[in-house]
C-alpha cells in the first residue's frame, strides 16, 4: 500500500531526514509538536507495529534509541517521549518528542509549521549530535 512515508522512502517526496539505514529511516515531523519532534519508521511497509517481525521491531527501538539520543543532545528537554498510535499514516511509525513537561506529548496541542530553513537547521543539529 502507497503511503506518504512510502513516497518519503523512495524520495517522491522530500524530508529533513535525520538518520537512514537499510532499513530504518528517522526524520522531522513536519507538523510537530514541539521543535525535534522526529518519526521513527522501518523501509518495509508494515500498518500496524505490533504486526512487524519481532527481530525487526526490537530493531526498530535500537534504532529509535539512537536517534533519541541524538535529539535529546540537539534540542533542550529533560527527556525525549515515545508514542506510537499508529491512526494518522498506515505505516508503522515511531513519534520520538523532546519534552520538558507532559503536555508537551499531548497530540491534541495545536501543531508547529516551522520554516523549511528552521526545519533543516533542527536536522542538521540532530543528525551532528547522533
Amino acid at each position: 500500500m502507497e503511503t506518504i512515508f512510502s513516497k518519503i522512502i523512495s524520495g517522491e517526496i522530500q524530508a529533513y531526514k535525520v538518520l537512514e539505514d537499510d532499513r530504518f529511516l528517522a526524520f522531522l515531523d513536519v507538523f510537530p509538536l514541539v521543535k525535534g519532534h522526529t518519526l521513527v519508521i522501518p523501509k518495509e511497509p508494515v500498518d500496524y507495529i505490533f504486526d512487524m517481525d519481532p527481530e525487526a521491531l526490537a530493531d526498530l527501538h535500537k534504532f529509535s534509541q539512537k536517534v533519541a539520543a541524538g535529539v535529546k543532545k540537539a534540542i533542550p528537554c529533560k527527556k525525549v517521549g515515545v508514542a506510537v498510535i499508529g491512526l494518522e499514516v498506515p505505516h508503522a511509525h515511531v513519534h520520538l518528542i523532546p519534552m520538558n513537561q507532559v503536555a508537551d506529548m499531548n497530540f491534541s496541542n495545536p501543531k508547529q509549521k516551522l520554516e523549511a530553513s528552521e526545519m533543516e537547521a533542527i536536522a542538521e543539529q540532530i543528525r551532528k549530535a547522533i
